[in-house]
C-alpha cells in the first residue's frame, strides 16, 4: 500500500503540529495533496478508470474546501501552507 502509518506521521510531523496531530488542516491538506499526486499519476496509465477519477474530483473538493477554510480563519497558515506544498490559488 502506498500510504503507510510512518508516511502518515511524516506528513503530519512535517506540514502539522505535531505527528499525533491528524485535525489540524494544513496536515489534513497535505494528506489529500499526497492522494492527489498518488491518483493522478494512477490515471495517467490507467485513463478509463472512472471510480479512480471520481475519487480525485472528491479530494481535489474536500482539499479545496479545507483551503478555503484556512483561508478564511487565517491567511497567514493559508499562505505558508500554498507556498509549503507548491499548490496554485
Amino acid at each position: 500500500m502506498y500510504l503507510t502509518s510512518e508516511v502518515k506521521s511524516e506528513l503530519f510531523a512535517k506540514h502539522g503540529k505535531s505527528a499525533t496531530d491528524t485535525g489540524s488542516a494544513e496536515g489534513q491538506i497535505a494528506l489529500f495533496t499526497f492522494r492527489i499526486n498518488h491518483l493522478t499519476g494512477h490515471l495517467r496509465k490507467n485513463i478509463h478508470d472512472y471510480n479512480t477519477e471520481r475519487s480525485l474530483v472528491m479530494l481535489v473538493g474536500k482539499r479545496k474546501a479545507l483551503l478555503n477554510y484556512l483561508k478564511k480563519k487565517d491567511i497567514t497558515r493559508y499562505r505558508a501552507i500554498i507556498a509549503e506544498l507548491g499548490l496554485r490559488k
